[in-house]
């Protein structure tokens, strides 16, 4: 499919979220236990109108496991997705994602202290893990940023990215002391840091898009911006764009989804790295087109990994991160040894 011009069109738009719905049915059929279309289709046009259920309806797998676990898992694909295609064109780097930075690590940090600490909230059980992972990761933001700035006044993306790599490091020092002396919640912990939404709920969904729907359009927003800066900082500020506000807007964006994603799924990696690149070639390179693909192919690539996880091995359930990792540590090699190339042949 060759998609050229400004923006989407309305049927380029129905033909991804079309993709996206398929993934979807396809996810919540199938797992340790298939579920018929023909059955799949009367639960939700039971609930829907209100209907009685008949027993024989495995409605309570439909509706109460996997309808849950795949909007959210759906939701986190299409965020850190976005995250990452956004900073690839901030920091005009292929190998960049929202982790560049660290604020994954300061995300998964808080909430291990969380977890760790067994800090919580009775009104919503998982509130304590998602407040600690979005404050840590705004402070992450802000230690990163305040060493970049004492380094180099221009805030450049090579000292953001060498302090964020750095931050990294830092932190996972860090969650290992913690790990060692929280070793009644190690299992708990571990499990976590590997990635899974399995036990999502409606109310974790609702928090996933009101997050999506607010910092995502943000982000939307600034597609102009991002297109100037894919071509360098200097670009942008001869066009007019105010680089250090645009830089904090993304940067505040990214922190945000990514913090809550990760208070709600745990560690899932190379999303934001690996599904920008192949929304690039069905969109191009233009951020009006390429951030909306790659929330869909994100939403698509994390369905189907997730499918994956319960497939393979059933009934066994890999964790989701398990899946991710192995697809983005390929797609990883792939993308360095094409920027290696392409920037020696410069």
């Amino acid at each position: 499919m060759n998609i050229k011009g400004e923006s989407f069109r309305a049927y380029e738009y129905l033909l991804f979220a079309l993709a996206a719905i398929a993934a979807l049915v396809v996810c919540i059929c199938l797992g340790s236990v298939n579920v018929p279309l023909k059955d799949t289709i009367q639960v939700f046009r039971r609930a829907i109108f209100g209907l009685d259920m008949p027993k024989e309806l495995p409605s309570s797998i439909i509706l109460t496991v996997r309808l849950p676990r795949v909007l959210c898992v759906a939701l986190t694909g299409a965020s850190l997705a976005l995250s990452g295609a956004a900073m690839q064109g901030l920091l005009k780097n292929p190998l960049a994602d929202g982790s560049t930075l660290g604020v994954s690590s300061g995300a998964s940090l808080g909430a291990v202290v969380a977890i760790a600490f067994g800090i919580s909230f009775k009104a919503v059980p998982f509130a304590g893990t998602t407040i600690m992972a979005v404050l840590f990761a705004f402070l992450s933001l802000l230690i990163i940023l305040a060493l970049a700035y004492r380094l180099d006044f221009s805030l450049s993306t090579n000292t953001i990215i060498l302090i964020g790599v750095i931050y990294s490091m830092f932190v996972s020092s860090a969650m290992s002391i913690l790990i060692t002396f929280s070793s009644s919640k190690l299992h708990q912990i571990t499990f976590w840091t590997m990635g899974s939404l399995n036990g999502s709920t409606y109310l974790n969904a609702l928090v996933l898009f009101a997050a999506f729907a607010v910092f995502g359009a943000v982000l939307f927003a600034h597609a102009r911006e991002l297109n100037a800066f894919a071509i360098g900082e200097d670009n942008a500020r001869s066009v007019g764009v105010n680089v250090k506000r645009t830089k904090l807007t993304v940067l505040i964006c990214v922190s945000v989804l990514i913090g809550i994603c990760v208070s709600i799924g745990g560690s899932i990696g190379f999303v934001g790295l690996v599904t920008p690149h192949a929304a690039r070639f069905v969109a191009g390179p233009n951020h009006k087109r390429l951030l909306p693909a790659s929330a869909f192919a994100g939403a698509i690539f994390l369905m189907l990994c997730d499918l994956a996880a319960r497939m393979l091995f059933r009934p066994l359930e890999l964790n989701i991160g398990v899946v991710t990792s192995f697809i983005g540590a390929i797609a990883f090699i792939i993308v360095f040894y094409r920027a290696r190339k392409a920037a020696a042949n410069a």
